[in-house]
């Protein structure tokens, strides 16, 4: 894994949770990590297990040089589509940097430029540039989280366990509760009808 793509500038890694979901915001991370950083568990954090994601949560806010979580919610999901929302999301981490990067690496092949900083969009990038695959680190787990609040609120719906994902056990509790606020109206959440 790559500690930086571009050499001597400010890199910040910026990756998202939860856009495949059914209900929930998604997250998304900025973290700027010093050039010397290495760890050997990180990765992209859909290749780790829940409790490697959170071992490693504190170790990547202690090194970070700067480190940023935001969201956008399941109305402006709906609002602005779920591409558009997790730009959103991520141009709100970046907001929220302490130090100001030069650089931008941004997980995936979509992006809309952030003022005045330079991006680069890398394919996979959360499992070939270490400060990517510390945000998805960090997105996930913070996503995680707030889902197992907003269990607390609706428990019929099992986001402890799918956190919001498309399982059968939840199409299964929207067809036999409905609906709540944080469901993505404009997703389609329940199977089409054969």
């Amino acid at each position: 894994m790559k500690p930086f793509h571009t050499p001597n500038l400010i890199e910040a890694g910026c990756d998202e949770a939860g856009r495949g979901c059914l209900a929930g915001p998604v997250f998304a991370a900025a973290v700027i990590l010093p050039p010397s950083f290495e760890h050997p568990l990180i990765n992209d954090s859909k290749q780790l297990s829940e409790r490697a994601r959170y071992l490693l949560r504190p170790i990547i806010e202690r090194a970070a040089v700067a480190w940023s979580v935001a969201m956008a919610s399941s109305q402006e999901i709906d609002k602005f589509n779920i591409l558009n929302a997790s730009i959103l999301a991520m141009h709100r981490a970046i907001d929220g940097l302490s130090v100001r990067p030069d650089h931008l690496l941004i997980d995936g092949n979509r992006f809309k430029p952030y003022p005045m900083i330079m991006h680069t969009t890398v394919v996979k990038g959360d499992a070939l540039f270490l400060p990517i695959a510390a945000a998805s680190i960090l997105a996930k787990t913070y996503r995680d989280d707030y889902m197992l609040q907003l269990h607390q609120q609706h428990p019929a719906y099992g986001w402890d366990v799918n956190k919001g994902y498309p399982t059968k056990p939840h199409r299964a509790a929207i067809a036999r509760h409905g609906t709540t606020e944080h469901h993505r109206l404009t997703f389609r959440l329940l199977p089409a009808e054969q």
